[in-house]
């Protein structure tokens, strides 16, 4: 069994008319099944409007599926009595840390949820400095949130997630407010806790970072239109035009100069102009 299991998700959001009449409004997500493996780093990408993000939102229980069903390591998200037991396993970072910093101390910042599940005070001093380590912002515990950047604050956000030794933890557009220097910082530190065991789900609008995934899931109307490795995305042109989405950029300059389609990242890239230069 899968640790994640999503069976024909249905969300659709109700509308009140002016009259006060509760209707059927949009569906933001329209028959979606997937698995997502303990373990694995799978990106979720599609235009403005695809579902990734409210999808992203049923996989710890946050939005319940008006159909269907989303199970976390055999839990149904739908049982309120074990909505918390869920909520442990599967953390979530959001597009604006700002949102989500609820302290004015860093430190107090990601001690937060530890504090709510009633963690023994010298363990949450061990899971504090470990979270803070692992996001290199250790130095910074004694900072007034306020006075960090756009990026250090999206670390604190993820060192608040980790705290929680959730097992998933799905990142929902947690770079589309940063430069690109803080963009490169936080996907290291995604792909570092991935490769320390934490299954990675990377909601993006950035192909480039897409392709740092495992998998890609390509949505479209609410609907799965593709789920494959990131080379066999990216080499289908017609999938990329169908999807409304454009090729990462150095899969755009690696076709220009002919190079091999094992070439997937900037890193990629500079190990085959050495290879060629030898």
């Amino acid at each position: 069994m899968a640790f994640i299991e999503v069976r024909d998700l249905v969300v659709e959001f109700t509308r009140i008319t002016e009259e006060g009449v509760e209707t059927a409004g949009k569906r933001a997500v329209d028959g979606v099944s997937l698995d997502v493996e303990r373990g694995s780093f799978v990106s979720v990408i599609g235009m403005n409007g695809s579902g990734k993000s409210t999808m992203a939102k049923c996989l710890n229980g946050l939005i319940i599926p008006t159909s269907g069903t989303v199970t976390v390591d055999g839990m149904d998200t739908r049982d309120d009595s074990r909505i918390w037991d869920i909520r442990r396993r599967v953390g979530m970072v959001f597009q604006n840390p700002d949102n989500q910093i609820v302290s004015s101390i860093v430190e107090d910042d990601v001690a937060f949820g530890p504090e709510n599940l009633g963690i023994p005070p010298a363990e949450i001093r061990e899971r504090v400095d470990r979270a803070l380590k692992q996001v290199n912002m250790y130095e910074h515990r004694l900072k007034g949130a306020h006075m960090l950047s756009g990026g250090q604050k999206q670390r604190i956000a993820i060192a608040g997630a980790v705290a929680m030794r959730p097992d998933c933890i799905v990142f929902d557009e947690p770079t589309a407010m940063l430069d690109p220097k803080g963009r490169e910082s936080v996907m290291s530190i995604i792909r570092q806790l991935n490769s320390e065991g934490i299954t990675a789900i990377l909601i993006t609008h950035f192909m480039s970072e897409a392709a740092q995934a495992d998998r890609i899931v390509v949505l479209k109307n609410g609907k799965v239109l593709a789920d494959r490795t990131p080379r066999e995305i990216f080499s289908d042109r017609e999938l990329i035009r169908d999807a409304g989405l454009e090729l990462p950029p150095v899969i755009q300059l690696r076709e220009e100069l002919g190079m091999p389609d094992s070439v997937m990242t900037a890193e990629d890239m500079i190990d085959e102009l050495r290879k060629q230069c030898q």
